[in-house]
């Protein structure tokens, strides 16, 4: 049962939803224009092919190997580390864009670290601060932010570098901008910043029965739970297919005839139509009351179908590239999705977003390196898609068991006090 909000409570639940909104803002826009503006970064500092992917991969084994990590922290509370994170990420853009190849790559691992903890405590921050109903809705609203300035970053970065002063280095330096309105609103909503005579701090849309007390002192992954692992598959997997497709889909298009431009145009379809697709997810679990294991199994169904089509008929890739564009969105709002409601509390939102995030961009590391091996290896792309659509295939599996109805193990809470479920 949720409670009734009156006035405030309102204005409170949506001061969440936007504060946890401009987070999402930041959580690619600062990773996507890197892509773009390779050449020029290379061609004024020399940097070599093989160190530009370097420095493309480095921001997703960072994530692999400190999310597991941030849950610890949530000692602290999840609302009190999203100003440092998004602090560090100020300083991590900052960084990379000052003179010097060891700054391009020290900056990137600031900011790197700084994403990693922000993408932890997001579905923490969710599963604390709603109801299970609403978790769809806003993990929406922050993906789609987060996805519409990721395109926004690498559709830009070109044209602006070639305008503003300083060229590809201030369009990177910009998006220290967002990140620092995210750091100076969660400052401000920090726990006990303002706070009226006599009030009691709790969560702004609750179900009922709800934890009042500070989060657990240690916070263990689930690596035990049979669900956590379902949960960080589905994940993983799903990260897999996105950055293979983001990798190599020009690359594909253009080795199968289709010109440079129009490869582009594909590239941005795809992600288009995943950002429509995620939004559409809320509406069929809230109103359709669409099974979350169904949805999970069909949009990997369809990613599956879409790679099998560039695979054996690339002359369909406007067919392909919608099915493994709606089926990527469907999935990646599921992923994000299950970190929160599969777990108990807020807790253990962010030891399940660890686990998940971790495993997830380790995954999305291989996957593409691994198709761009085939591809050289086999001097085509049809092995390295049928791989890809096998993989998809027990992605199927693993979204059919994230997707039930059921948590991860509680956390120890002290006595007398129940987590919200």
């Amino acid at each position: 049962m949720t409670a009734v909000l009156d006035g405030r409570e309102r204005g409170s639940a949506l001061g969440i939803v936007v504060a946890v909104v401009l987070v999402g803002v930041n959580l690619r826009a600062a990773l996507t224009g890197v892509g773009a503006l390779l050449p020029a970064v290379s061609a004024e500092t020399g940097l070599s092919s093989a160190w530009g992917g370097v420095l493309t991969a480095l921001p997703l084994v960072v994530f692999a190997v400190l999310s597991p990590l941030v849950a610890r922290a949530l000692r602290h509370g999840a609302a009190r580390l999203v100003a440092p994170a998004m602090a560090g990420l100020v300083a991590g853009l900052l960084i990379r864009s000052a003179p010097g190849l060891p700054l391009l790559f020290a900056g990137t691992i600031v900011l790197s670290a700084a994403v990693a903890v922000a993408n932890v405590l997001l579905p923490a921050l969710v599963r604390g601060s709603v109801s299970g109903g609403r978790i769809a809705g806003v993990t929406a609203a922050y993906v789609t932010a987060m996805t519409a300035a990721a395109a926004t970053a690498s559709g830009t970065a070109v044209p602006l570098s070639e305008h503003v002063p300083g060229g590809w280095r201030t369009v990177l330096a910009g998006w220290a901008l967002p990140a620092a309105v995210a750091a100076t609103v969660w400052w401000l909503r920090r726990p006990g910043a303002v706070a009226e005579p006599g009030a009691v701090a709790e969560p702004v849309v609750v179900a009922e029965p709800v934890a009042v007390a500070e989060p657990p002192a240690r916070v263990r992954i689930p690596w035990r739970s049979p669900l956590a692992w379902q949960v960080s598959l589905f994940m993983g997997l799903q990260s897999l297919g996105f950055y293979a497709t983001i990798s190599w889909l020009p690359s594909i298009l253009r080795d199968n005839g289709i010109s440079a431009r129009d490869a582009g145009f594909y590239l941005f379809g795809f992600q288009v139509l995943g950002l429509l697709a995620l939004n559409g997810v809320p509406v069929l679990l809230r109103r359709a009351r669409a099974d979350p294991r169904l949805l999970a199994a069909a949009a990997s169904v369809l990613d599956a179908g879409g790679f099998l089509l560039l695979a054996l008929a690339p002359r369909l890739a406007p067919v392909a590239v919608v099915a493994v564009g709606l089926g990527a969105g469907v999935c990646l709002m599921l992923a994000l999705s299950f970190q929160s409601e599969r777990a108990a509390g807020e807790a253990e939102a962010a030891a399940l977003a660890g686990m998940a995030q971790g495993i997830g961009y380790l995954v999305a590391a291989v996957g593409p390196l691994l198709l761009g091996l085939l591809h050289g290896a086999l001097g085509g792309w049809t092995a390295a898609l049928t791989v890809l659509a096998l993989l998809t295939v027990l992605q199927v599996a693993m979204g059919f068991g994230a997707g039930r109805p059921a948590t991860t193990p509680a956390l120890s809470l002290p006595s007398g006090v129940r987590a919200g479920s």
